[in-house]
């Protein structure tokens, strides 16, 4: 393993190399590795001399354009911790994570600034409007900053972000990753994706979402260039690939179904395409498929990991060969094995090692425990001769202790195969329930494009709802293809044509608001 760097030096260490290659396309702008470094160098000194000393936290509202990647850059060359805030999000939340990450300062787009002057006017001591253009002129004029920048502050166990998820209370989560935590993840994938000067890496991910360490860091790692595409680019990810030059696809797998959808996938245009890579969600063989016909010459890897873990901690290549794909329980691409340098069980639910059942992980990409300790009881684990011990809150969270991912996986010919959440598991008259082996099935229908199962509570009555994109079939078509395969409480009551599938703000299917939606409608005829 190479040493542990901060991710900002995983940055400068390229910046160094190889100053004059491309480092960043974005908005129409252009930089070098010298002048995005400058440009930073830039940004750090107006956030010393409007706060009036270097800040410890600072925020960035997350816009991919090329002021909140040159303020992220900024804020980790002051030492500070980041903590990006969408603009998309309500603002009582975003108000909130600045709150709870006790922000310093705030750095807005001046052209997406509208909560700023509104909402989130005062949330932070310090705001910072910076225009695109100014801060790209910057960098290309090579101009020190008015007064020298302190010596970098941070060290590899300092917190380089915060990330917040949603939390089952409904007040978010921050989850700190430390610099030692990111730097293994760097160092692996920029080795095994091949990551280097001439590479073109794509940007799809929203910086709230952790997969965005990957976008910028794997990228400035390497010495390879970021390409930012445009707020209707990803609408046509073909399109967009195949314009610039991407060499390096990474996205959650609905870009993939939904760009189908909208016609906007064509076959056998993506040739410069080296490596493709999704995250988020389970990778249907349908999706893979799809995207092979897109990019037929490129390596198509599937990944996995929670935010706790830092971005991934498994990955597994399908063979260039379709025809050696291998066959799983759900129709899914296997996850894993997990990285090598990390260490995992697969325990049932009487907490013991087995072929299913929840995976756990520790190791140098393991977080040290959420930001409030509270949020951290039932979240770990200590397994041992005498069997496991969950983490109460009582004592100290050790480097021992795995962490709950909360996925059911299942050992399938050597592969790990992700089944799904374990809070996906319900009960339907008395019979545990999982929902992804329900979508799988359903997804095997030929009318059948994308699937999801919820559940839906009236008193003690638990009813399946199977909702799903594709062709119009009666409800009792598929009610009858399904008993085919699955015992009858497995069988939907109800089923739902859907024009898409809605996502969320990282491009997941969003399930509670599926769930949402239902409830709110008056319920149809059962399925015959």
């Amino acid at each position: 393993m190479t040493d542990v760097l901060t991710m900002y030096e995983w940055f400068e260490r390229s910046a160094v190399r190889h100053p004059d290659l491309p480092a960043l396309e974005a908005g129409g702008e252009r930089l070098t590795y010298g002048e995005l470094r400058t440009a930073a160098e830039a940004v750090a000194g107006r956030l010393v001399e409007e706060h009036g000393a270097p800040p410890a936290r600072v925020s960035v509202m997350a816009t991919r354009s090329v002021v909140s990647l040159v303020g992220y850059l900024a804020a980790l060359r002051l030492g500070a911790t980041v903590t990006p805030v969408n603009p998309a999000f309500p603002a009582s939340r975003n108000r909130m994570i600045c709150e709870l990450a006790r922000s310093e300062v705030l750095i807005a787009d001046a052209a997406d600034a509208a909560q700023l002057d509104k909402e989130l006017g005062g949330a932070v001591p310090t705001a910072l409007r910076l225009a695109a253009d100014e801060v790209a002129a910057a960098g290309r004029a090579g101009v020190a900053p008015a007064r020298p920048l302190p010596g970098p502050a941070s060290s590899p166990d300092e917190v380089a972000y915060v990330l917040f998820t949603s939390g089952s209370t409904g007040r978010p989560k921050g989850v700190p990753v430390r610099h030692r935590n990111v730097s293994p993840y760097l160092a692996h994938n920029i080795a095994r994706f091949g990551v280097g000067p001439g590479c073109r890496m794509s940007h799809t991910f929203d910086l709230t979402f952790d997969p965005s360490v990957f976008d910028l860091f794997v990228t400035w790692g390497g010495g390879a260039t970021l390409v930012v595409p445009g707020r209707a680019e990803l609408l046509s990810p073909v399109d967009y690939v195949s314009d610039h030059r991407i060499t390096h696809w990474f996205s959650v797998p609905s870009v993939v179904s939904v760009s189908a959808e909208l016609g906007n996938l064509p076959t056998g245009r993506a040739t410069g395409l080296r490596m493709s890579v999704f995250i988020g969600e389970q990778l249907s063989y349908d999706q893979a498929e799809s995207w092979r016909a897109v990019a037929p010459e490129a390596t198509l890897v599937n990944v996995y990991g929670p935010t706790e873990l830092t971005v991934a901690c498994t990955e597994y290549t399908l063979p260039a060969d379709t025809g050696q794909w291998p066959k799983t329980s759900n129709d899914t691409v296997p996850i894993g094995p997990v990285h090598g340098f990390l260490e995992h069980l697969v325990l049932d639910e009487r907490g013991r090692p087995a072929a299913e059942g929840e995976l756990v992980v520790r190791g140098s990409q393991r977080f040290d425990g959420y930001l409030d300790p509270t949020d951290d009881d039932g979240r770990f684990l200590l397994y041992g001769e005498d069997g496991v011990t969950v983490y109460d809150g009582e004592g100290e969270l050790t480097a021992e202790h795995y962490y709950r991912t909360g996925d059911r996986v299942r050992w399938e010919d050597g592969h790990l195969v992700h089944l799904g959440r374990l809070d996906n598991q319900v009960k339907v008259r008395g019979y545990r329930v999982e929902l992804g082996e329900i979508e799988a099935v359903l997804r095997r229908h030929p009318a059948v494009r994308q699937a999801v199962v919820v559940a839906l509570r009236d008193g003690d009555d638990t009813e399946l709802v199977g909702c799903y994109t594709g062709e119009p079939a009666e409800p009792g078509v598929l009610a009858r293809a399904l008993r085919k395969q699955l015992p009858v409480h497995m069988v939907p009551r109800r089923f739902r044509l859907l024009e898409t599938m809605p996502l969320n703000a990282n491009g997941k299917i969003d399930r509670p608001r599926i769930t949402s939606d239902l409830r709110s409608l008056r319920p149809a005829p059962t399925a015959g």
